[in-house]
């Protein structure tokens, strides 16, 4: 079996009877040839992974090497824990969590990449935090990991999910697309629903550019992953309630696409425009790497 797109990915869910996520446990036993208990306990390993990230980064206040991040997955947990949020509590654990994994990524831990290093705290901060306030279970989120997996295999094939082939809307825009759609599956919702928050949420990202300051995985890309935690949780509130994307998922995976190619290749990952040519931005690069902007 080969899913192409999400139009057939729904079709085939339809057709069977599954959800997003069994879809792809269904494939990728198909393509490995492992059993589905290996398949599941490999995943179980990630979900693991995941979290140890997550509990590293809400408790060290240490920055990184770099100097330019860490410490700010701490501030954020005090300061949800003395009810101060904003946000619900859905969002601002799903913040402090995102905020968590980016650091401790920054701090050269280990981390899963989903679907890349840079976008990596999106969906952990979204997972636990679902885990955390909606008694979601970790064998459901297991689950939850592969419906991210279908949807990042579907995207990876039509476009982009690295920076610096498409900007960062092919990495924070395809990881805050996966986990809308995650949200959905895992709160009741229909294949048809959680393809529908993916398109929402990634229309919201289109065009976003690759920028890091010093080429460094660091800033803005990590509260850039922060923030896509909220638009997720926003795209699955819309879907949930009913409200459809105007425009199919496919056709905005390949509007991804077609403004990733036009992106200037001063806006992929290449630190040589953007928030990392701002005076601060190339104060940070020379002291770092002691050359001149």
């Amino acid at each position: 079996m080969e899913i192409r797109s999400m139009n057939e990915l729904v079709e085939v869910c339809e057709r069977e009877r599954k959800t997003i996520g069994e879809v792809m446990l269904m494939m990728e036993e198909e393509k490995s040839g492992r059993d589905k208990e290996a398949i599941i306990g490999m995943m179980e390993e990630r979900l693991i992974k995941m979290k140890e990230a997550v509990d590293s980064g809400i408790k060290d206040p240490s920055t990184a090497p770099s100097g330019i991040s860490g410490g700010d997955a701490v501030k954020m947990h005090n300061y949800v824990k003395q009810g101060k949020a904003l946000s619900g509590s859905y969002i601002s654990d799903a913040m402090t969590f995102s905020l968590a994994t980016s650091e401790t990524n920054a701090r050269m831990g280990v981390i899963v990449a989903t679907p890349t290093a840079g976008a990596a705290g999106i969906l952990p901060g979204v997972l636990f935090s679902l885990h955390k306030n909606g008694d979601t279970s970790y064998k459901e989120l297991v689950m939850g990991l592969f419906t991210a997996s279908m949807l990042g295999y579907v995207i990876a094939n039509r476009s982009f999910i690295s920076g610096a082939a498409g900007g960062c809307q092919a990495e924070v825009g395809s990881a805050a697309a996966m986990a809308a759609g995650v949200i959905v599956e895992l709160k009741g919702g229909t294949p048809e629903q959680a393809v529908n928050a993916t398109a929402i949420a990634m229309k919201s990202l289109l065009g976003l550019v690759c920028d890091p300051v010093a080429g460094l995985v660091e800033v803005p890309c990590i509260k850039r992953n922060v923030i896509g935690t909220s638009i997720a949780f926003s795209a699955a509130d819309l879907s949930l309630a009913g409200v459809e994307s105007r425009i199919p998922c496919d056709e905005v995976i390949e509007v991804m696409y077609k403004v990733g190619k036009d992106m200037p290749r001063a806006l992929r990952e290449t630190a040589l425009d953007g928030l990392a040519m701002t005076e601060t931005g190339k104060k940070v690069k020379e002291r770092l790497f002691g050359k001149k902007s």
